[in-house]
C-alpha cells in the first residue's frame, strides 16, 4: 500500500523507466471477451473546419496572419473543447490541433447515438501501438464546458518540468493515447434502469455498455491500442471508474479515482448521487432503482471493492481535505468555491476514508493521496493527472495475468432496506471560479473552472447531516 502525502518528486521517484509502454502486451481481458452480443461502435474522425460536417466550428474561427483565432464565447458550451482542440497553442508551443483528434463513436444501446471523443495522441497519428487511457469528465462535462481539455488549458500539469506543461504537453510526452468521451453529463456513466427525458438526460442511458462493450474494441483498433488500458475520472466519474473496473475484473490495467464517493447505496452517499443526477434532469431511482436494491448495490463501488473485482488493477485514489488551499483563493468566485467546494470535498474525504478502510481490511494495495488542503475543484484534479501517472505506468508495464473469476453479484452486509431518497431535491450549478489566462493566439470567451456543487445552503445541510451521522 502506498499513501501519498506530497506531490512532485516523491511520486515521480517511483515511475517506471521510460520505454515500457510501447511493449505489445495484452491486458488480462480483451474487449471481445466482454462484448457479448453488444454491437461494436462505428468510429468516425471529425474535421472541425469541414463545412459539410455538422460538427464544424467555422462560425467561431477567424485568422489573423498565420494565427487561428477561435472565439470561445461564440461556441456553445458543448463545443468549447473543440475550440481549444483546434485553436490553442500549449505552453510548450505545441498546437493542440496537431495532437488532439476529434472522433465520434456510435452506441447501438443508446439508439445509435454518436458520442464525441477527444483523443490526445503523441505524434498526431495512430501509426504506433500504445496503451489507452480513458479519462472521464465530471458531472457537467463537455456539455457545460467544464471538461478536461477546457479546464486544463494554460495550467501547468508537471511541476518538475521547466516551463509550463499543460495537459496536452504532459500526455504527448508519454507513450499513451488519452480518450476523453465528451458526453454523458450527470449520467454516472452507468446503465440506467429507465430512460429519463429531461434536461441533459434524454433517451436511453447505457454508458457502461458503451464504454466497456461497444467502444473499446473498435476504438482501440482505430487508434492503435496495444491491449493495455486504464480508466480514471473525477468527482462523479471517480465513482464510475471504480465501478467499471469492478464490473469487469482484469479489463483495466489501472484505475484512477479523484475526489469521488465510492459508496452509493447508503443514505448519505445516495443523497450525493441524487443531488448530482437531479442537476441533469433525472433521478437516482431512474438510474439504479430504489436505494439499497440489488441493482443499486451492484453499482456501489464500496460494496464491490474486493480483491476479486479490483485486485488485478493498479489503483490510484485521491481526495482533498475540504480546507481552502492556496489554489482556492484569489480567483473570481473563490468565496463560493471555499464554502460549497469545501463542504463537498469534506464529504468526499469521508467517503474515501471508508474506501481505504475497506481495501486495507482485505489486504488490497492502492496509491492513496490524501491532501491536507483543497476543495472540490480543478486545481486538485489537474494535479492528479501528474500524480496518478506513476500508477498508470506501473499498470501498463505489467505482464498479462489471468483474470479473476467473475463474481456473483448480490447484496451483502452493506445492502440496506431504506426509504427512497426524495426526488425533488434541487441544486443550482455552482458559479465558475476561473484562473485561466488566454493564449496569445487565442480568444477565450468563458471561464472553464468551477466546482460542481450544490448551493451553499443544501451543501451545508448535507454536511450537518453527515456530521450528525458520524
Amino acid at each position: 500500500m502506498h499513501t501519498l502525502r506530497s506531490i512532485g518528486s516523491s511520486v515521480a521517484g517511483i515511475a517506471i523507466a521510460a520505454g515500457v509502454l510501447s511493449a505489445p502486451l495484452a491486458s488480462a481481458v480483451e474487449p471481445a471477451e466482454i462484448q457479448g452480443d453488444a454491437t461494436p461502435s462505428t468510429i468516425r474522425e471529425v474535421n472541425f473546419t469541414d463545412s459539410a460536417d455538422a460538427e464544424n466550428i467555422n462560425y467561431a474561427i477567424t485568422t489573423e496572419g498565420e494565427n487561428r483565432v477561435v472565439d470561445i464565447a461564440e461556441l456553445k458550451d458543448k463545443d468549447k473543447w473543440k475550440g481549444y482542440a483546434f485553436g490553442h497553442k500549449s505552453g510548450q508551443g505545441k498546437h493542440y490541433g496537431n495532437h488532439v483528434k476529434a472522433l465520434t463513436a456510435t452506441s447501438a444501446a443508446m439508439g445509435g447515438r454518436e458520442v464525441p471523443l477527444a483523443v490526445i495522441t503523441p505524434d498526431g497519428n495512430f501509426d504506433k501501438k500504445r496503451p489507452t487511457l480513458y479519462l472521464l469528465n465530471g458531472a457537467g462535462g463537455a456539455e457545460q464546458g467544464m471538461d478536461w481539455l477546457t479546464a486544463t488549458t494554460n495550467h501547468d500539469i508537471d511541476p518538475e518540468t521547466e516551463g509550463m506543461q499543460d495537459m496536452v504537453d504532459f500526455y504527448t510526452s508519454k507513450d499513451v493515447n488519452v480518450v476523453i468521451p465528451q458526453a454523458g453529463a450527470f449520467s454516472y456513466y452507468t446503465d440506467w434502469v429507465s430512460s429519463p427525458n429531461s434536461g441533459y438526460l434524454k433517451g436511453p442511458q447505457k454508458w457502461e455498455t458503451f464504454l466497456t462493450k461497444e467502444l473499446p474494441g473498435a476504438l482501440e483498433e482505430h487508434i492503435g491500442g496495444n491491449g493495455k488500458r486504464a480508466i480514471a475520472g473525477m468527482s462523479m466519474s471517480a465513482t464510475s471508474s471504480l465501478l467499471l473496473a469492478e464490473h469487469n475484473p482484469g479489463f483495466y490495467n489501472a484505475v484512477g479515482s479523484f475526489s469521488g464517493c465510492a459508496a452509493t447505496s447508503r443514505p448519505l452517499p445516495r443523497l450525493y448521487t441524487q443531488l448530482t443526477v437531479n442537476r441533469g434532469g433525472g433521478s437516482a431511482d431512474q438510474m439504479w432503482g430504489a436505494m439499497g436494491s440489488e441493482y443499486n448495490v451492484y453499482n456501489d463501488a464500496l460494496v464491490n471493492a474486493n480483491p476479486n473485482n479490483l485486485g488485478k488493477s493498479e489503483t490510484y485514489v485521491s481526495v482533498n481535505s475540504g480546507l481552502g488551499g492556496a489554489n482556492d483563493w484569489g480567483v473570481p468566485g473563490s468565496s463560493t468555491l471555499i464554502v460549497e467546494g469545501g463542504v463537498i470535498e469534506a464529504a468526499m474525504n469521508s467517503c474515501t476514508h471508508d474506501l481505504k478502510a475497506k481495501m486495507d481490511s482485505q489486504g488490497m494495495k492502492a496509491d492513496w493521496n490524501f491532501r491536507n488542503t483543497g476543495t472540490h475543484s480543478w486545481p486538485g484534479w489537474r494535479n492528479d493527472l501528474f500524480t496518478s501517472w506513476a500508477t498508470f505506468e506501473r499498470g501498463f508495464a505489467k505482464d498479462a495475468a489471468e483474470a479473476p473469476a467473475e463474481p456473483e453479484v448480490k447484496p451483502n452486509e452493506l445492502s440496506i432496506e431504506a426509504p427512497q431518497a426524495e426526488e425533488d431535491a434541487q441544486v443550482k450549478d455552482a458559479p465558475s471560479a476561473a484562473d485561466q489566462s488566454p493564449d496569445k493566439d487565442f480568444v477565450e470567451g468563458k471561464d472553464a473552472e468551477g466546482a460542481e456543487a450544490p448551493n451553499a445552503a443544501e451543501a451545508a445541510a448535507a454536511a450537518e447531516t453527515a456530521v450528525a451521522a458520524e
